[in-house]
């Protein structure tokens, strides 16, 4: 599985801040992280913390043949295994780039620098010798992987124990460690790597990168160092040019660190070996009451917590009470609904509210026609005169029309002549 890349934002906001010398942990520009060295139940165990890469190596020897070109020398064999639970980055059972460029980083810092006395592990010259085997771990994954190796293989080999042998003629016993005590390897010199990142092609330095600003780096310049100020081991990678007083500049910053972390380590031995003089636990059983099996545990928050609940009633009880408000359900924007727990539902209610208008509207006008018709007709029936109402259908205008009533004369005709004549008079209308 492929590393995920950075994306442009933050390649470019950790660009800044490192050109403002500052750091995403708040560490200054040439602070390690907080280190952590323990120890495992058996001889040669060892686990370092460097933030949160998290590293355990492992020692372990068997007598084998020597080497021809080296009959009298036992063999140095170092293995960093890089799995997939430290990293998604990395495969199962597949030797990456980075690894052997670990595995050979550490075989030169700790083998070509001769700070273990191998002519001691020479059991019969020409036939068996000590084998001494470090196999380093990646346990999590969060930058500067070389500099947490150096520390756990070197404190490892110095913290084990190998079984005493005994010679008798050409039989070779090799005695457990109840019969006779282990004896302890015979080292010169704790040589320690120290990493270096450059960013914008060698302006900004930075010591112990994180996985972040491991990849935004130009280039890496890795140097072992021992605490006598010899330089063991020095190399550069990312294809950046570095000056002479560039490369002193380092060198004189890994001698002050190699001395802090050369400290850190013999003060982590002196602790084990009293607690195991004094018959305490240690290692994984010393883990168990503790609570504390979990590698990346978090830490407790320095805060006091005795008395909160009766400042927080105190606090309660001496605070105003808060004015009452009421949600206001106005709509702010017209065509927009709101919609919520106490708030009335406004959806559609301009288009109701016009027509609820119209219909008023529209009932109150009848309502006045009607009113005036019946006034009308009320006026006219009190009046007692015939009316004669005409109304056009396309129209739905009313006209009332008053014929003039003239006074009765006596004409002499009779009541048929007079039907007669109405008619005639109401045709010529």
């Amino acid at each position: 599985m492929k590393d995920t890349p950075l994306s442009n934002c933050e390649r470019d906001f950790l660009l800044k801040a490192i050109a403002e010398k500052k750091r995403l942990d708040g560490r200054q520009t040439y602070d390690y992280r907080k280190m952590k060295i323990t120890f495992g139940t058996d001889y040669g165990c060892c686990f370092v913390d460097l933030g949160k890469t998290r590293v355990m190596a492992q020692v372990s020897c068997e007598l084998v043949p020597p080497k021809e070109s080296r009959p009298n020398e036992g063999i140095m064999f170092f293995n960093i295994e890089l799995s997939p639970m430290a990293s998604p980055a990395f495969e199962q059972g597949r030797q990456s780039e980075l690894s052997v460029k670990l595995n050979r980083q550490l075989e030169r810092c700790l083998r070509n620098s001769k700070c273990i006395d191998t002519e001691s592990l020479c059991v019969v010259s020409g036939e068996k010798v000590w084998q001494i085997r470090v196999d380093v771990h990646l346990l999590n994954h969060d930058g500067n992987l070389m500099d947490a190796a150096s520390i756990a293989a070197i404190t490892a080999l110095c913290h084990f124990r190998r079984p005493d042998v005994g010679i008798q003629g050409d039989e070779v016993t090799v005695y457990s460690p109840e019969e006779r005590d282990p004896i302890p390897l015979s080292i010169y010199h704790m040589p320690i790597s120290v990493s270096f990142s450059f960013f914008q092609q060698g302006t900004y330095l930075l010591v112990d990168p994180s996985e972040r600003e491991e990849r935004v780096m130009d280039g890496l310049l890795m140097i072992a160092m021992n605490k006598h100020r010899e330089i063991c081991s020095i190399q550069s990678s990312g294809g950046i040019m570095l000056l002479k007083e560039q490369v002193m500049r380092c060198s004189k910053i890994a001698s002050v660190k190699v001395s802090e972390i050369t400290e850190l380590i013999s003060q982590a031995l002196e602790n084990d070996k009293k607690a195991r003089k004094a018959g305490g636990r240690c290692g994984f059983a010393e883990s168990m009451p503790q609570e504390r099996i979990t590698a990346l545990k978090m830490d407790e928050t320095p805060v006091e917590m005795t008395d909160v609940s009766d400042r927080a009633n105190d606090v309660i009880q001496k605070a105003e009470a808060p004015p009452h408000t009421v949600p206001s359900p106005v709509v702010p924007v017209p065509g927009v609904g709101q919609v919520g727990q106490g708030l009335q539902n406004t959806w559609g209610l301009e288009e109701d509210d016009e027509e609820e208008e119209n219909d008023n509207s529209g009932e109150e006008q009848e309502e006045k026609v009607t009113q005036m018709e019946e006034e009308l007709h009320e006026k006219e029936e009190s009046r007692g005169v015939d009316v004669v109402e005409i109304s056009d259908s396309e129209e739905e205008e009313v006209v009332i029309l008053h014929p003039e009533t003239p006074a009765p004369k006596n004409t002499g005709l009779s009541s048929h002549q007079k039907g007669a004549a109405t008619s005639k008079k109401r045709q010529k209308k």
